[in-house]
């Protein structure tokens, strides 16, 4: 990875860069004349020198002086700010649009012709547009080369953009503490010349990750690992965050709704229903608003073959 100082990777770090070095160069310029002026009335009111102490009247000019100065120093600081964060929330038009997906504990990153990674690919010098999208808590991307961070909420619509102006790979983090993995939640971004990112990005036979001869709930077993669903909810029986898939389809679980428990069965509309609208009904025992809604993410052909995934996982339990 390309250490995220020394070169301009985005076009956002040089207006980062100057707010930044101008705030250490006032704090280092304070800092030295406090120091110096602190070993100075050291040495000029020392008890040796001034035995006697006597009175100093005020000083208007001296006043202000050092209250305008700070005020300016610190509007100059704030207009430095501004004016490096105005333009990031004004993204271009122009540009490709990529979904951002975070979750318990993996970024993953969906293109317009359906393609997914889980490292972020974009072409040199073209405007990139991130819809951040987080499904379970608080996360927050972050890629310090390019001086950009956007926190991700359930919930709640966001955007980043930036444009990548230095060929390389460039470190990504979620700079908010999710959880237990929270510190192993890192990706990674390429910047690629634009005739080699066509060339990935028009390449569908990597958009398919299921063999042809995948045997019954492959393809549900795969959506599932893609999204990050074995984060949260074990195979064997064992509890994590969720429900266990283990033995889960068929049979009967008390949920919370509206405040009151009720016994359902886990069938097709149980679990279209957790997938969309998760937090309506909630496994008695486990937290509420840890998973967040699919909508937009999985489609009900997805959920289908996730419940064929759900069925198999029965019977290979039972057979054993």
């Amino acid at each position: 990875m390309y250490s995220s100082t020394g070169i301009e990777a985005s076009n956002f770090v040089s207006s980062y860069n100057t707010a930044f070095w101008f705030i250490v160069g006032i704090s280092l310029a304070l800092l030295t004349g406090l120091t110096i002026a602190m070993l100075w009335f050291v040495y000029r009111y020392n008890k040796k020198r001034n035995k006697v102490a006597s009175p100093v009247e005020g000083n208007t000019w001296l006043e202000i002086t050092w209250t305008v100065i700070p005020v300016l120093l610190a509007l100059g600081m704030f207009y430095l700010g501004w004016s490096g964060w105005k333009p990031m929330s004004k993204p271009p038009e122009e540009g490709m649009t990529v979904t951002g997906v975070a979750r318990m504990w993996k970024f993953s990153f969906m293109y317009e012709n359906g393609k997914q990674s889980d490292e972020l690919i974009v072409p040199l010098n073209t405007p990139v547009k991130i819809n951040l999208i987080s499904l379970d808590v608080i996360h927050s991307l972050f890629i310090p080369a390019f001086r950009i961070k956007s926190d991700m909420i359930p919930g709640r619509k966001k955007l980043m953009w930036f444009i990548p102006e230095t060929e390389g790979k460039y470190d990504i983090f979620c700079a908010e503490y999710c959880g237990l993995d929270h510190s192993y939640m890192r990706s990674s971004v390429s910047v690629l010349p634009k005739e080699k990112f066509d060339a990935w990005y028009i390449d569908t036979t990597k958009i398919a990750v299921v063999p042809e001869e995948a045997g019954p709930g492959a393809e549900g077993e795969t959506i599932m690992r893609t999204q990050g669903c074995f984060a949260c909810h074990s195979t064997d029986g064992s509890k994590i965050i969720g429900p266990s898939y283990l033995n889960l389809f068929g049979e009967q679980q008390t949920v919370v709704r509206d405040g009151k428990d009720v016994i359902i069965t886990v069938d097709e509309a149980y679990v279209n229903k957790a997938v969309f609208d998760p937090n309506s009904e909630i496994v008695k025992g486990y937290p509420r608003n840890l998973m967040q809604s699919y909508k937009g993410v999985l489609t009900n052909e997805d959920v289908l073959k996730i419940i064929e995934y759900l069925k198999i996982l029965n019977e290979e339990s039972a057979t054993q």
